[in-house]
């Protein structure tokens, strides 16, 4: 196991998930239920059904197109959305 790519993937994925939709959606569902050990599970499980989906196609996809390409298509997605949210057309 590379460690250092465990430990960064789990510092960049920790910081980006806090305060987002999907933190927000489990303390909504958590204050609703009276299992919160339900909740984290459920929750849990999905974020690694997720992840375990994000890292098949990105596996894939790197096999058809170079990382430069996918790095510089990704980078300009950003960008393109930032702008639109920037311009309330998003």
């Amino acid at each position: 196991m590379d460690w250092k790519v465990m430990l960064s993937t789990f510092g960049l994925i920790f910081f980006a998930e806090l305060g987002d939709k999907t933190q927000l959606s489990v303390m909504t569902l958590s204050a609703q239920s009276n299992s919160a050990l339900s909740v984290f599970i459920g929750a849990a499980l999905a974020l690694s059904f997720s992840a375990l989906l994000g890292v098949i196609f990105g596996e894939a996809v790197t096999k058809l197109i170079p990382a430069q390409y996918i790095h510089f298509g990704a980078g300009a997605a950003f960008v393109i959305l930032g702008f639109l949210l920037m311009t309330g057309k998003l």
